[in-house]
């Protein structure tokens, strides 16, 4: 399938999720993204054990990886650190999230890589950025994006635990971030001819994430309190409970333009020249009495009930809080294309559509995600090696075939 990136040739060597992640977005968005993987495979195809080891496909690695083709090399070895290096030398961009270090000592650092190909686009996602002292310190995106960026403690509760943190979920913002660094120096390449090193980090991804808090630390040298619903410092801004136990979230933000329609909605407009109630300032006093008033009125009737009633009041900004299967039942997940159908052998598997539309449409991958040296062959047929090197090089495990692979 095409699509704007149609004709763009990216080498990808990465693992598990951030490196990939941009990848499999870049390969939605039409380019043809090529993945070296070792001989045993990215360590993400092992999240099917995780999963529970039984299931007829791993949702984890399809979503990242689908629409690839995969070479797998033996980077140990000096032939398959060649064959990699050729790879790249034929392409517009290499994308990785290994360390510096490792990368370097096979001739994959981005300093060599850019001197001998200037016109290249070189893409590096790590853990904590290029420079400093943890430039070579191994990540996941909950260390360094959850953990020390500063999200994990600015949603804990007051006294309470750590909040875990979903998978993926800073891989993939970092993995967004890395598909238009990507996108914007291809961009400028096409205008000038010049390749360049774009490069982003776990860390960086999560201190733009949180950077409401950030930048007021930076500016006013002050931190903003973790939200505590009983409490809230506008109750215009807050999750509730309706009679069916079912919970929803008003989101009125501008309180002068919000408030009002709450209020009708919750059938108490007197409630708008209340003296307890009637500015913003008077609702942040007496914000523990109005949550509670609320709390009452709303446990009085089912959600459904109040949509209607919420509805009603064009003003009234509001959203139910979804579990995931609540979440795949909602006709908007739906409407909004979220979903996209991955073509396999026997017909296709629905998975989360790439947030993206190009003309209105979201992009359509091609296949689901390769095994394991699945396109070794052709892609080594492409590199002018001859056929009976390709048999050699198959039996020395420098490199592996889907067939080899068990696959």
């Amino acid at each position: 399938m095409s699509g704007p990136l149609d004709g763009i040739r990216v080498v990808e060597l990465g693992v598990w999720v951030a490196g990939p992640g941009a990848g499999g977005i870049l390969a939605d968005w039409g380019a043809d993204v090529v993945k070296i993987e070792p001989p045993e495979g990215d360590p993400c195809r092992t999240f099917l054990n995780v999963l529970g080891g039984d299931l007829p496909s791993n949702p984890v690695f399809e979503l990242d990886n689908r629409g690839k083709r995969a070479i797998a090399l033996d980077l140990s070895s000096e032939r398959g650190v060649d064959l990699a290096q050729q790879l790249v030398a034929e392409a517009d961009v290499f994308l990785t999230n290994l360390r510096p270090a490792a990368l370097e000592r096979v001739g994959l650092g981005p300093t060599q890589v850019h001197e001998r190909h200037p016109g290249l686009v070189y893409a590096i996602i790590t853990g904590y950025g290029l420079e400093g002292p943890d430039a070579e310190r191994g990540a996941y995106d909950v260390a360094a994006f959850w953990a020390r960026a500063g999200i994990a403690e600015s949603l804990r509760a007051p006294g309470g635990p750590l909040p875990f943190q979903r998978g993926g979920m800073g891989d993939h913002s970092a993995a967004m971030t890395a598909a238009a660094m990507i996108s914007a120096a291809l961009v400028e390449h096409a205008r000038t001819g010049r390749g360049q090193i774009v490069s982003t980090s776990l860390l960086r991804q999560g201190c733009y994430t949180i950077g409401f808090d950030l930048n007021v630390m930076l500016m006013w040298g002050r931190t903003l309190n973790v939200g505590v619903r009983e409490t809230m410092y506008s109750p215009v801004v807050n999750n509730y409970t309706a009679g069916d136990g079912r919970a929803f979230w008003i989101v009125g933000l501008e309180g002068d333009r919000h408030w009002p329609a709450l209020a009708r909605a919750v059938g108490h407009p007197e409630w708008l020249t209340d003296e307890r109630f009637a500015t913003g300032t008077a609702r942040a006093i007496n914000a523990r009495l109005l949550i509670g008033l609320l709390d009452e009125i709303f446990a009085a009737r089912p959600l459904d009930e109040w949509a209607e009633a919420f509805d009603a009041e064009p003003e009234l900004f509001w959203s139910r809080v979804n579990a995931i299967e609540d979440l795949v039942a909602d006709e908007q997940f739906l409407a909004a294309k979220s979903v996209v159908d991955v073509p396999d052998e026997q017909s296709s598997m629905p998975m989360v559509a790439t947030p993206a539309d190009f003309d209105g449409e979201p992009p359509r991958p091609r296949f689901r995600a390769p095994h394991v040296g699945e396109h070794t062959r052709d892609i080594l047929a492409e590199l002018a090696v001859p056929a009976d090197e390709i048999e050699a090089l198959l039996a020395s495990g420098v490199a592996v075939a889907a067939d080899a692979a068990g696959a």
